[in-house]
């Protein structure tokens, strides 16, 4: 998965006094796009500070093998010349070549979006700092103290024997591929209820024996995912939620297919089932 970057290591204890280095790397992030060198078959190339304006204010994101990682704290900062942008879901598919980067850029990519949403306290609407002793932003006025927004969801194999449920979400022109069923944790859920949730409303089907899997940091979209599998409980009879969904089938295990080079859960998931190998 995306995250599993070993043996390197992400290092993201906050360092206030942090300050970058010549070839610290500068994350330009916009528009759900970073700044980057991309060429087929060559190495991916990020901006240093050194090609950059010393005088701009940088906000230390993380340390990634021992390279310290920034953010510009002007959002409109443009990046170095050499430098275009590079639609992150699209680069997903050519990720395998620079994983390590790639995960660098999908937590930075979390970050920017908390730092450029939280510029102003939602309080009193006052500016906010940067917090002195934790990653956090401070209101300048009311003190109102802003943590990073992290929201969870979920993915879900629904398994029916040799057969799991795979869908197609419903307007999201140009996605072909299946997924698996998926949805965000609501205000006093658990994990457990949201799958239960997620299942009835998105295909009809109730569920039982819900097994946690594994975990998944999910920067693109602020998310932290959690994976389940479970099994039907009574009728497999479908009913499509069309609003959420396009598709939804019972496939069986050989006829499984994922994406090439693709890093998610739901992609490790599929797989997994396809292998015989999904926790019972």
């Amino acid at each position: 998965m995306i995250q599993d970057i070993e043996p390197s290591k992400l290092v993201n204890v906050y360092r206030p006094d942090a300050v970058p280095a010549p070839d610290s790397v500068i994350c330009f992030i916009r528009n759900g796009a970073a700044a980057m060198q991309f060429r087929e078959g060559q190495p991916l190339s990020l901006p240093r500070f050194r090609e950059c304006p010393e005088d701009a204010g940088y906000f230390y994101l993380f340390t990634l093998d021992d390279e310290m990682w920034f953010l510009p704290e002007d959002p409109a900062l443009d990046p170095p010349d050499a430098y275009s942008w590079e639609n992150l879901r699209v680069m997903r598919q050519k990720a395998s070549a620079f994983r390590v980067a790639f995960f660098g850029l999908y937590t930075a990519f979390h970050l920017a979006s908390w730092y450029r949403s939280s510029r102003f306290c939602g309080t009193c609407g006052s500016p906010t700092r940067p917090g002195d002793t934790e990653r956090s932003l401070i209101c300048t006025s009311c003190g109102n103290t802003i943590y990073p927004r992290i929201n969870p969801a979920v993915i879900v194999g629904v398994t029916n024997g040799d057969r799991i449920l795979l869908t197609k979400y419903a307007n999201r022109p140009g996605i072909t591929f299946y997924a698996l069923i998926a949805g965000f944790a609501e205000i006093g859920e658990t994990f457990e209820d949201t799958v239960r949730r997620e299942v009835m409303e998105e295909a009809g089907i109730r569920v039982k024996n819900i097994r946690y899997y594994a975990s998944q940091p999910w920067g693109i979209a602020d998310d932290l995912l959690a994976g389940f599998f479970c099994d039907v409980d009574g009728s497999d009879e479908i009913s499509l939620d069309s609003d959420e969904l396009k598709e939804a089938v019972w496939v069986p295990r050989e006829e499984v297919t994922g994406q090439p080079n693709d890093f998610s859960l739901t992609n490790h998931m599929m797989m997994l089932f396809k292998a015989g190998r999904e926790p019972r």
